[in-house]
């Protein structure tokens, strides 16, 4: 732990994470705090499900446009106004929905016009890990202590919506989550780190295009996609699986199981010194995540499947880290933090994708079929590079 400690005492890094985090403490309370407040207000689950899902899809599909904002404008211009202007979105929701027989279409556009501006804090902390602690084997343990934390947040998130819910009513828990982005957002951007920028950036002009090119960034999108559709799959999956064992309930240590080993995965990672390339790296870990979860649907019962998916999470967080970390090498100067939202965007993608496959697959296929099937992704983008590389073409 003295390594990441010494990541922390890093100038300025203690306040710019902490703040980041605060904000970013939203985005774990979001989704849940927003079903349940559409949920009570109309009555109608697939109100909430509708009204959530056109948030995520928003947020999601314009991640990449907003990130280009923060690079060609800085975080101090171009960070206030979106969280500003999300956080009043999310309030109006919440008072619209704190009253019984709200409107669904106006439901839905209030959750638009909300994902549409939410501020990228994910993205920018990790284009600022890059400027805190430039040397790479700090910057390597900074994202692997980022992406821990980030994973932690989506694990605290529900808890402290839960206690709100229980304390309040779900609209005040997503007024909370608003306060919280904002707040996050505005002690953000008054760290001095983000008035900060490297001598190469001022000397060169940021691109228009708000797609950067490189194959480095298209293999770690292409990981963080494929990473996506496992863990996707995997929540469902795992319901699948002790529902047929008539112990649904367990369900929660399955998934506790994977959340542990990737954290402790992501812990191991970042503070070991690495001598081969990021790129090698990404595809034998992205390797080694498909063969565990391809591994876990052959589990006999449920102190194996929990076993394996705490093997499976092990791999997680490094292969996430590696592949932001990759991102971060490939981005043209001024490009970071849109790289980063590339990233983050595949991600979300392949989650979506493989929860929606895996709803198909587990009515039509036997589990171990369907764990098989989730993990193909992966080992199809280990396998690519690994290949072109040993013919001798660049990677």
């Amino acid at each position: 732990m003295s390594s990441y400690t010494a990541v922390l005492r890093t100038r300025h890094a203690c306040r710019t994470f902490g703040s980041a985090l605060l904000g970013r403490l939203s985005y774990g309370m979001v989704s849940l705090a927003m079903v349940l407040t559409v949920k009570e207000s109309t009555g109608s689950y697939a109100t909430a499900g509708t009204v959530m899902a056109a948030f995520g899809l928003a947020s999601v599909l314009l991640s990449p446009a907003r990130a280009a904002l923060v690079d060609r404008y800085g975080p101090r211009r171009a960070l206030p106004p979106m969280a500003a202007a999300c956080a009043l979105f999310l309030a109006v929701l919440a008072g619209v929905s704190s009253q019984p027989g709200a409107p669904g279409p106006a439901l839905v556009v209030l959750a638009v016009a909300a994902a549409t501006c939410t501020p990228p804090l994910g993205p920018v902390m990790r284009s600022l890990w890059s400027r805190l602690a430039p040397e790479p084997s700090l910057l390597q343990r900074a994202y692997s202590l980022d992406s821990v934390a980030e994973e932690l947040l989506f694990v605290t998130g529900p808890l402290l919506v839960a206690a709100l819910v229980k304390l309040t009513t779900p609209a005040t828990a997503l007024a909370v989550s608003a306060a919280l982005m904002l707040s996050g957002t505005l002690a953000l951007v008054s760290s001095p780190a983000t008035g900060h920028t490297p001598r190469q950036q001022q000397r060169s002009t940021p691109p228009r295009s708000w797609l950067p090119s490189g194959g480095g960034l298209l293999h770690a999108a292409a990981v963080a996609f494929a990473v996506g559709v496992g863990l996707g799959a995997v929540d469902l999956l795992a319901i699948a699986f002790t529902d047929r064992l008539h112990q649904v309930e367990s369900v929660a240590w399955v998934l506790a199981a994977l959340s542990a080993g990737s954290a402790i995965g992501g812990l191991t990672y970042g503070s070991v010194p690495w001598r081969i390339s990021a790129q090698r790296r990404l595809s034998l870990l992205a390797a080694a995540l498909g063969l565990a979860l391809a591994a876990a649907g052959l589990a006999p019962n449920l102190y194996a499947l929990t076993a394996a998916a705490a093997l499976t999470g092990l791999f997680v967080a490094p292969t996430i880290t590696t592949a932001y970390l990759l991102a971060d090498h490939s981005a043209p100067p001024g490009t970071a933090t849109q790289a980063g939202a590339w990233v983050n965007t595949a991600l979300n993608a392949g989650s979506a994708t493989g929860t929606a496959a895996a709803g198909m697959l587990v009515a039509h296929l036997p589990l171990p079929v369907c764990f098989a099937l989730m993990a193909i992704p992966a080992l199809l983008t280990a396998v690519t590079p690994l290949a072109r590389t040993r013919a001798g073409t660049p990677g």
